[in-house]
């Protein structure tokens, strides 16, 4: 098991180079396997993850030569693609999933264990499958595989009960190779969703929005390879943002989109952060104690539901009540217990968390249960009083390039014990 351990009460100053997103990457390289075989995708600012490493691995099993070189990755298309995953890779994370819709339409058969990933409530794949029935897929669920089929995919009107990042990136890809035109509506409006889309259309697939909301997708015979770059990993710069305030210091994002950053910059600036930004770049300096904020979590451009806990832990020591309600997960506040172990004021009511805050947390032992949980107490330890101890730190690897090495950069006192 793998700890990490925070002696905290050292500001953090100084600036850092935000690493491309893991969120957006998983589905470009998912939609490597849309592409015609001996075509080539070549990705670039791919962030060097677990999660990335398990896609790889996907993709090697189906066939595919993925060869990597520091942050540029070179996927080439096999002419003949397996079509079974193994459940040893498919369980390791939830995103595994993406290759679904992909492998369908380029396939026409699938079968694929029920993904896993970490454990922060129920997040079906229905709405996946509901979009893939609307055009001709036949699904069949047995003993925990799915196994699908379609000679070739319909165009088809698909309507999102809820604007599923991962139902949307699915059934765009799906939808590339369908005979027909596509339109999803309620469709996710994530910048992970746009820079899939982008890539899209540089295969050679027509894809575009309709409002805000609705995707309309033009089905061709075949995709092309690309060469393409991932877009900045907008979680990873909001947690350093509130690293650095959280610390009472002051840091530096460089590399970033601050417009994917709006809501989180918004509830800084309201709990009294001084927030500077540019074109590619957000500066957040500590100014005084914060003052307590209602915050909900909502599907993009709301308050992204993956920076909750480390805003939790940046308002558990803030002035006054704040008020963190979560829509987007059940089960998504299994951090509290930890933070209350390191002396934060927290109750939990129903998918409301009301915080009444402290003027400092205490180091403790705590256990990061899922990835951004395991972020967020590392922040809670960076302010605490005496020694922080975070174990099941391997979460983090998932999220996060060089997370103890980064803050550490920053002035953090911290290391990772394996």
């Amino acid at each position: 098991m793998s700890k990490i351990v925070i002696d905290g009460g050292t500001p953090l100053e100084g600036a850092l180079t935000v690493q491309g997103a893991k969120n957006a990457a998983l589905p470009l390289m998912a939609a490597s396997l849309l592409m015609s075989g001996g075509e080539r995708l070549i990705l670039k600012n791919v962030p060097e993850l677990k999660d990335v490493d398990t896609m790889i691995s996907i993709l090697k099993s189906l066939g595919f030569l993925a060869l990597r070189n520091e942050k540029t990755l070179e996927i080439s298309s096999p002419y003949e693609i397996g079509g079974d995953v193994p459940y040893d890779l498919m369980r390791k994370m939830r995103a595994s999933v993406l290759v679904l819709g992909p492998l369908l339409a380029r396939k026409g058969r699938v079968v694929l264990p029920m993904p896993g990933g970490c454990p922060i409530g129920t997040r079906p794949i229905d709405l996946h499958l509901k979009g893939l029935s609307l055009m001709g897929a036949e699904i069949t669920i047995n003993h925990g595989y799915i196994e699908t089929r379609a000679d070739r995919l319909k165009g088809a009107k698909i309507y999102l009960d809820f604007p599923s990042v991962g139902a949307t990136e699915n059934l765009l890809m799906a939808a590339a190779l369908a005979k027909g035109t596509t339109v999803i509506e309620n469709a996710a409006r994530e910048p992970e969703i746009s820079n899939l889309m982008d890539l899209l259309r540089e295969m050679g697939a027509g894809v575009e929005r309709d409002g805000d909301s609705t995707i309309v997708i033009e089905g061709v015979s075949e995709l092309g390879g690309a060469n393409f770059s991932v877009i900045p990993d907008r979680i990873v710069a909001g947690t350093y943002i509130i690293a650095g305030i959280i610390s009472r210091g002051k840091v530096r994002v460089n590399s970033v989109i601050p417009l994917h950053l709006e809501a989180l910059l918004a509830k800084l600036e309201e709990a009294g952060v001084s927030v500077n930004q540019g074109e590619d770049w957000i500066e957040a300096r500590f100014i005084g104690r914060l003052s307590g904020v209602k915050v909900t979590t909502l599907p993009y451009p709301g308050f992204p539901t993956d920076l909750q806990a480390q805003m939790m832990a940046l308002l558990s020591v803030a002035d006054g009540t704040s008020i963190i309600t979560e829509t987007i997960f059940d089960n998504r506040f299994m951090h509290v217990p930890e933070l209350q172990r390191m002396g934060a004021n927290i109750k939990v009511e129903g998918r409301s968390a009301i915080i009444n805050g402290v003027d400092s947390l205490s180091g403790a032992q705590v256990m990061a249960t899922d990835l951004r949980a395991g972020a967020a107490l590392v922040l809670a330890g960076l302010s605490a009083r005496g020694r922080t101890v975070v174990s099941n730190a391997e979460h983090i690897d998932r999220g996060y390039e060089n997370f103890v090495e980064n803050l550490s950069h920053l002035g953090g006192n911290l290391r990772r014990e394996d």
